[in-house]
Order: structure tokens, then C-alpha cells, then sequence
């Protein structure tokens, strides 16, 4: 089969692999129909990843078919299409049992495409299968499920969530990429009173409102001043960081409000600058986290409801094996526009919706 390999810092390719087997009776094989790249697999190119191994497929998140099941198995069948889960849950240990998936010590937690083979290719090993995938129900598209598998769990796991929004809160979201976009579109569940999105792409703004941001900055232009204008000095009750790069970072603890919420998404790969002798008086909780995908199976049924903007977030559609071009086309946003790009589906042309 073929998949897509990390070489090492800056070197990758689509290439013949081989083809996965079962080796534990709770494993799955599912024959991969859509994938997605993830900014984490960028950071992985980048060598801001360090654990994964050269040799290794990426990608972790997946919709795909079963097609062979180890013999513990119990939830899904060969010819099941499924939801693979960007986290790995083996349901037994402690972390697991308090939901706490990502941080699994029984051989879960974020595997797939960072410590073994993972989605980006045309078949996968799915360990843990009962607790680490999701049957699909036929209303909700293969192309909008994937959305499910990491970015839309980890935007309302570890940004709203963490973040504790509330009903009449400013929220400040700060990177306006795909993460950045779930946040603020799964923020709104909560009726803040506002949303500020702040990037430095004006396409991603545009998004941004798109999905529901009711003010935006360029975060070269003051975007700290706009918080305050907005909130009469006080800051924002909450900053979701959806970048992860320090600059960013110490953007969002300038932006919050004393005895507010700093909610670190962003995955970084380097050290970040925190400002305790600002920090320490205000009250100011800071939180970090992986996502552990607990909430992916209410998010499931509102993507079927129609109550998520998933598709929205879609901006282009290659073949599976156009995978080097979907990375150039992902890294390269700020010329492309892309936001969300997706391979495999229905739909096999590079698609760009209207603004």
C-alpha cells in the first residue's frame, strides 16, 4: 500500500509501506476513505516533535471502512465506516477511567502518525478499537466527520472548556486557523457576549466572522487596545491561545482579564516567556492540555442535527495520493487560503468556497 512517510526534519514522501496487520486481538484494520492534515503534523516536519521516528506513516485522524477486526473486538464489523479517533483509549487504567484518554498508560493516548503508523495512507492499524473509534451514522458526510476526529474535539475540550466560557463573556481567540475557527465556532454554544478573533492573515478573519467572531484584528495592529476598548480596560474573561508560538502565548496573558482564563491550545516547540511578575497578582488561570476526545460522541450527534459548521471549514479537496501537494498547499495558507484540506471522499477536485 502507500503512505505518507516522515523522513526527518523537512523530508517526507508518498510512498510503498506495508501493509498493516492486526496484532493484538483488540486491533482493527479500516481501510482509510478520508483524511485531513493536521498543524501538528506540520510541527512534526518542522522537528518540533521529536518522538516521532523516521520511518513512521503521519496523521491521526481518519474516516474509513473496517475491513478485519482482532478476535476481542465487540463494537464494529468489516464494513462499518467509522470515525478514528485522534486519540487511542485503552479503557483500563487510571486515566482512562477519568476520562483523561490522552494521557492513557495502557498503550493509548496520541499514537497514530506520532508513535506508531497512522492515517495518512490506505490502510491503518487501529489498536484499542472499541474505545477509539466511532460507527457513523449515514447522514453525516465523510467529509465532515473527519472534522471530528481531532480539531473540533480538541478546540471545545481544551480551549471552551478548559476555558470555562460562560454566557456574557468576551472571548479573545487568538490564530484563526482550524482550531482557532472550532474554538470560536463551538464557543458560541455558550452565548458569550463577544467574540474577538485575532490573526494575521486576512482570509482567516474573514473566516473568523464567517463562523461567528463579532470583532477581528490583525494582530499587528493593537489587538490588545481593541480587547480593551471592548471591555472598558478589564480584558477578555477568556483567551484561547491557536497558535503556538510564544509570541502568541504572551499576546493572550497580556489580553485576560484579572481572574480570567488563558486556555493554551497550541502545540509549541519552543519555550514561551511567562510574565509571573504580571501574572501573579491577577488571579490568572492558565491552562494546557491534549485532547482526550471524551466529548466527540455529543459533538457526533450535533454534526448530525446540523448544529456544527463543519463544512465551513472545508476550503480544499485533493485524491488520496496528492498528498505532497495538500501539505504545500496546507503550510502554504497565507497564499492559498486554505483552511481545512481534505483527501479521499467523494469529491476528487481542489475546491475554494466563496468568501
Amino acid at each position: 500500500m502507500k503512505g505518507f512517510v516522515f523522513h526527518g526534519p523537512g523530508e517526507s514522501s508518498w510512498q510503498d509501506v506495508p501493509d498493516p496487520a492486526v496484532k493484538e486481538p483488540t486491533d482493527a484494520i479500516v481501510q482509510v476513505g478520508v483524511v485531513t492534515i493536521c498543524g501538528t503534523d506540520l510541527h512534526i516536519l518542522k522537528g518540533d516533535v521529536p518522538e516521532v521516528r523516521p520511518g513512521t506513516v503521519l496523521g491521526h485522524e481518519a474516516v474509513g471502512e473496517i475491513v478485519e477486526v482482532g478476535s476481542d473486538v465487540r463494537t464494529v464489523r468489516p464494513g462499518d465506516r467509522v470515525l478514528v479517533s485522534c486519540i487511542t483509549s485503552c479503557g483500563r487504567c487510571r486515566f482512562c477511567r477519568e476520562r483523561s484518554y490522552g494521557q492513557c498508560r495502557g498503550g493509548g493516548g496520541w499514537i497514530l502518525g506520532h508513535l506508531i503508523d497512522g492515517t495518512q495512507a490506505e490502510y491503518v492499524r487501529v489498536p484499542c478499537t472499541d474505545l477509539s473509534v466511532h460507527p457513523l451514522p449515514g447522514t453525516v458526510r465523510s467529509e465532515d466527520a473527519v472534522l471530528l476526529a481531532d480539531i473540533f474535539p480538541t478546540a471545545y475540550e481544551v480551549g471552551v472548556l478548559n476555558g470555562h466560557v460562560r454566557p456574557g463573556d468576551t472571548v479573545a481567540v487568538v490564530g484563526a486557523g482550524p482550531i482557532g475557527l472550532a474554538a470560536i465556532a463551538t464557543a458560541r454554544l455558550f452565548s458569550p457576549e463577544r467574540i474577538i478573533a485575532v490573526d494575521l492573515a486576512p482570509a482567516r478573519l474573514e473566516a473568523a466572522r464567517r463562523l461567528g467572531a463579532d470583532a477581528v484584528a490583525d494582530v499587528h495592529e493593537a489587538p490588545r487596545q481593541l480587547v480593551d476598548d471592548l471591555t472598558d480596560g478589564l480584558g477578555a474573561d477568556v483567551v484561547i491561545e491557536a497558535v503556538g508560538v510564544p509570541e502568541s502565548f504572551e499576546l493572550c496573558t497580556r489580553m485576560v482579564r484579572p481572574g480570567g482564563h488563558v486556555a493554551n491550545i497550541g502545540v509549541h516547540g519552543k519555550p514561551a516567556t511567562l510574565h509571573l511578575e504580571d501574572l501573579w497578582i491577577k488571579d490568572v488561570t492558565i491552562t494546557t492540555g491534549l485532547v482526550d476526545t471524551y466529548s466527540t460522541p455529543t459533538l457526533l450527534r450535533m454534526a448530525a442535527a446540523g448544529r456544527l459548521p463543519t463544512g465551513q471549514l472545508v476550503t480544499h479537496i485533493f485524491p488520496l495520493n496528492h498528498m505532497a501537494e495538500a501539505y504545500d498547499v496546507f503550510s502554504g495558507a497565507a497564499e492559498t487560503g486554505a483552511l481545512k484540506v481534505v483527501l479521499g471522499g467523494e469529491q476528487h477536485e481542489v475546491a475554494v468556497p466563496a468568501a
